[in-house]
């Protein structure tokens, strides 16, 4: 089998093209959950915090005077920003996950129906009722 051969059929499986739509609905739908937190619920938690818009929050540490050195800037308010956006996203990914396998619980399947008496018990079975009638009664 040439490479081009076992490429295609690997990339025509059924798990590589469900891994793809999902990456490509989960880009799509992290794009929907960042615009929601930046543009709903951020504004709103900065509002409660007094008009501080918490991606901007921003540590500086002193450095002594004289030293020449530019102060590192510690971004802690992006990297909060960003707990925020996963939990979000990860709340709205298990909820969907939820509906989806609400929606697809699983009949029971159908009782199979008896397998049909083997030949050999059939025989005997006649073999015996015949032998029932056959047989004089004994008087106990």
């Amino acid at each position: 089998m040439g490479l081009l051969q076992e490429f295609k059929a690997f990339a025509m499986r059924g798990n590589v093209i469900d891994l793809a739509v999902g990456v490509v609905i989960g880009g799509a739908f992290g794009k929907i959950v960042t615009a929601l937190v930046d543009k709903l619920i951020m504004p709103v938690v900065g509002f409660l915090c007094q008009g501080v818009n918490i991606a901007d929050m921003a540590y500086t540490p002193p450095i002594p005077d004289g030293s020449g050195l530019k102060p590192p800037t510690l971004g802690y308010g992006a990297f909060l920003q960003e707990i925020v956006n996963f939990t979000i996203v990860a709340f709205a990914i298990f909820m969907m996950v939820r509906v989806m396998n609400s929606m697809m619980k699983k009949e029971p399947p159908p009782a199979a129906a008896p397998a049909p008496t083997p030949e050999d018990v059939l025989l005997l079975r006649e073999i015996r009722d015949s032998l029932s009638k056959s047989a004089p009664r004994r008087a106990d």
